[in-house]
């Protein structure tokens, strides 16, 4: 008993930690949205998104919710979606390419000035990862509905309660309150999960699973275990481990960049697939076709990346030292 609540303590203190970073960029936002929403601005916002949206099948209002998970993080974009429940409710296929989007392109400011303090080059991997994210919600928009999966209503567990967006400002600022105590309890539930998933040992199984594929798709054995734990803890704790063995000239540069490459693609593949699934999100795309695709991707990638001249490469892809 005494271990379970040094545990518990633990999981509560790292979720604590963790929200209070969320809540300094989630809190503004959701302030800002506010404030659009009550000057009838957020349509004007989203109406350059229009276009780009429409042609992955969703409504232009989820322009603005990939917009702010581009910049923030998936969690913020969580926060934007709820606000527009019940303005545009959304399929179950709606609910994946829109999660697709948030999944492959995310916090870019942070996740890419990772990649480039190890580097790999920001601009090209900010446009790997917005062109994936697009390709692949593109490609998973054009299979639901050819097939007529997915057509039914997102079941979407993360939501704002009716009185959220609407009644005094007291109402709506309570309304808040208790979405980001959902998050609180979200983000514990998480960090809890992936400790159970540790401690049956399903992550080392998965690392095994996935090694031999990075290697057929060029990512040397020397990166393949830290990018092995990108894919499933995240991109910033392969990102640093990345960071580390490039300084210490452990990583040639080309897998430097392939296995960050990868990364920004797919990663962090249990914990945010599971935040999709809030959302009404699938496994078919969320998990697997995130999967398949990046892996796809990147043997194309690395194929074109050897036909490209070193002095190119250096210029746009990585850095030379």
């Amino acid at each position: 008993m005494t271990r379970l609540i040094t545990i518990l303590k633990t999981i509560f203190r790292e979720t604590a930690d963790a929200c209070l970073q969320l809540f300094k960029v989630m809190i503004p936002i959701l302030i800002l949205v506010k404030i659009l929403q009550e000057l009838d601005l957020i349509k004007y916002l989203a109406w350059p998104l229009e276009p780009l949206m429409g042609v992955i099948g969703l409504p232009a209002e989820m322009g603005l919710v990939w917009a702010t998970t581009l910049i923030n993080n998936i969690y913020t974009g969580m926060i934007v979606l709820a606000s527009f429940t019940g303005d545009a409710p959304l399929t179950s296929a709606q609910a994946t390419v829109l999660g697709v989007l948030m999944l492959v392109a995310h916090g870019l400011p942070v996740e890419t000035a990772i990649a480039d303090r190890s580097g790999a080059r920001f601009l090209f991997q900010c446009f790997v990862r917005m062109a994936g994210a697009f390709i692949l919600a593109w490609l998973l928009h054009l299979i639901y509905s050819a097939t007529g999966a997915l057509s039914g209503p997102a079941a979407m567990l993360f939501q704002t309660d009716a009185s959220a967006g609407t009644g005094s400002l007291a109402t709506w600022a309570f309304g808040q309150a208790k979405n980001l105590l959902s998050i609180f309890c979200i983000i514990f539930a998480l960090i809890s999960i992936m400790r159970v998933l540790r401690a049956i040992g399903a992550i080392d199984l998965m690392n095994r699973i996935l090694r031999p594929v990075l290697n057929l798709i060029g990512i040397g054995p020397k990166a393949s275990a830290i990018t092995v734990i990108g894919l499933t803890m995240g991109l910033s704790y392969g990102g640093g481990l990345i960071i580390n063995e490039a300084r210490n000239g452990v990583l040639s540069k080309e897998d430097v960049f392939y296995s960050l490459t990868f990364m920004g693609l797919c990663h962090s593949l249990i914990e945010d697939t599971l935040l999709i699934a809030l959302i009404g999100g699938h496994m078919s795309g969320a998990f697997w076709g995130r999967l398949i695709f990046a892996v796809l991707a990147m043997a194309l990638i690395v194929q074109i990346v050897r036909r490209v001249p070193e002095r190119a490469r250096t210029a746009y892809l990585w850095a030379e030292k």
